[in-house]
């Protein structure tokens, strides 16, 4: 039973991490480049495309040494196991229970919604995704408070939807501002050679092709281990 749920889960992350890099080469990568250019300096007099796509051949050379393109692949592939696996195990704690059908996918749909919220949404109000070349808090300090309101706006989003109690739906709305009352690491230089124009439209895209990553996630999973127990028992 755990290996079948497992490989649920897997498949549905798999599937979700594969349909993310297109969507990511539609709406994020090309705002990335146009970062890129901007931080090296090369965009100053080369405005087109053609001259863009050659300011930025070195960007192909990737962490990974397999491009750009496989790079994202793998770690979306990844990434997508990873959140697959943690939304399963939330959804087993939590007592979720997923009927055969499209019951199943509509649960599933409603548990990725609440992940996006809390991993993406969430952080981003203070902490938006940030393009290269944009100005950086330290490393650390980011992590550490990204974890902090993840966790906050996990907490406080079962208090809101999990519990009746009104006392708790209340104190729920408290802990998932709090991180963001305390205020999240900034710069210590606000200067860029970067757009302000780019680096909010990269944050709304990183918003948009996130949702439908979780959405696709929580779908996917919702089916597959609506399936679990019957493909078990047999």
């Amino acid at each position: 039973m755990i290996v079948r749920l497992l490989l649920a889960a897997l498949a549905a992350g798999l599937i979700a991490g594969m349909a993310m890099t297109p969507a990511q080469y539609v709406k994020t990568i090309p705002l990335i480049m146009q970062a890129e250019a901007y931080e090296n300096g090369e965009a100053g007099h080369a405005h087109d495309a053609a001259e863009a796509g050659a300011a930025h051949e070195h960007a192909e050379d990737s962490m990974l040494g397999f491009g750009r393109f496989w790079d994202t692949v793998l770690a979306n592939l990844v990434a997508g196991a990873g959140f697959a696996l943690m939304l399963a195990a939330v959804a087993l704690i939590m007592g979720v229970e997923l009927p055969a059908g499209r019951e199943a996918i509509m649960r599933g749909l409603l548990l990725g919604a609440g992940a996006w919220f809390c991993v993406q949404l969430a952080p981003s109000l203070s902490l938006p995704p940030a393009v290269p070349g944009f100005p950086y808090a330290d490393l650390g300090d980011r992590q550490s408070w990204w974890m902090i309101t993840v966790a906050a706006s996990a907490v406080g989003l079962w208090c809101l939807v999990m519990r009746p109690e009104w006392v708790l739906k209340v104190l729920g709305l408290v802990i998932i501002v709090a991180p963001h009352l305390w205020g999240s690491p900034v710069p210590e230089d606000l200067a860029s050679e970067v757009p302000a124009y780019i680096a909010s439209a990269y944050a709304a895209a990183s918003l948009a092709t996130t949702l439908f990553f979780w959405l696709l996630l929580g779908g996917l999973l919702g089916y597959f281990l609506s399936r679990v127990p019957e493909e078990a028992a047999a």
